[in-house]
């Protein structure tokens, strides 16, 4: 079991995820510059959070010519599990690896703080460590983390189990109240309908150790990798 981290010029999360994986929980981890393009069959993908390019453009929208989506485009055909953490997240939107796509923040305004999530599907390989219904404590940071997709992407994501996040208050009610950035259905994390592919806005690598303030993260990161 090892993991690969790979690292854009922007990429300021990819330290977070390599030491939440190698240090906390103790897996074979490397570093991956976006030129390179050997990803082994064997190896989970992280795309970590920052600012691939700059974020010019669009949030991703240059991240997705790098060399190396090349290689996780074909790991993805391959089945291997890959996360989009974040930024992660936009860029495989981008790519096409992940339905929907991330716009500005219903306020226009970057948001760094703690939110609740509400686990929706717990039978998938990011949360089979948990329950449905689940009330996870996981900071974000993002100034376009709203999720949009039309209707009927919406209906189908629903009907094959991808809506695995939504944000709520600490009750565990969703509601447009708990939601921070206007994310239609209050949806916070996805996946793929092979359930291979995940994407979520916040960020589990900054709630991996108790110095953080949580490890609701690090149930995610396990089940990842099913420890």
């Amino acid at each position: 079991m090892r993991v690969v981290v790979i690292q854009f010029p922007g990429s300021n999360c990819d330290q977070d995820c390599l030491r939440a994986f190698r240090d906390a929980l103790g897996v074979e981890s490397r570093m991956m510059w976006h030129k390179d393009t050997e990803i082994a069959p064997d190896e989970t993908i992280i795309v970590p959070g920052g600012f691939s390019y700059g974020d010019y453009l669009r949030c991703g929208a240059i991240a997705r010519f790098s060399p190396v989506m090349k290689a996780v485009q074909a790991a993805a055909e391959r089945k291997q599990t890959i996360l989009g953490i974040c930024n992660g997240f936009q860029i495989l939107c981008e790519s096409g690896l992940l339905p929907g796509a991330l716009v500005r923040n219903r306020d226009l305004h970057f948001i760094c703080e703690p939110v609740t999530l509400k686990v929706e599907n717990s039978r998938t390989h990011l949360t089979r460590h948990t329950r449905d219904g689940e009330l996870l404590q996981i900071p974000i940071a993002h100034g376009e983390g709203n999720f949009r997709a039309d209707q009927s992407t919406l209906v189908e994501m629903e009907e094959f189990g991808q809506i695995l996040f939504r944000y709520a208050n600490a009750e565990g009610t969703v509601s447009e109240e708990s939601n921070p950035n206007g994310s239609v259905g209050n949806i916070a994390g996805i996946c793929n309908k092979e359930g291979t592919v995940f994407g979520m806005m916040p960020h589990p690598e900054r709630a991996a150790e108790a110095l953080l303030g949580s490890t609701d993260g690090l149930v995610l990161l396990k089940s990842l990798l099913n420890l």
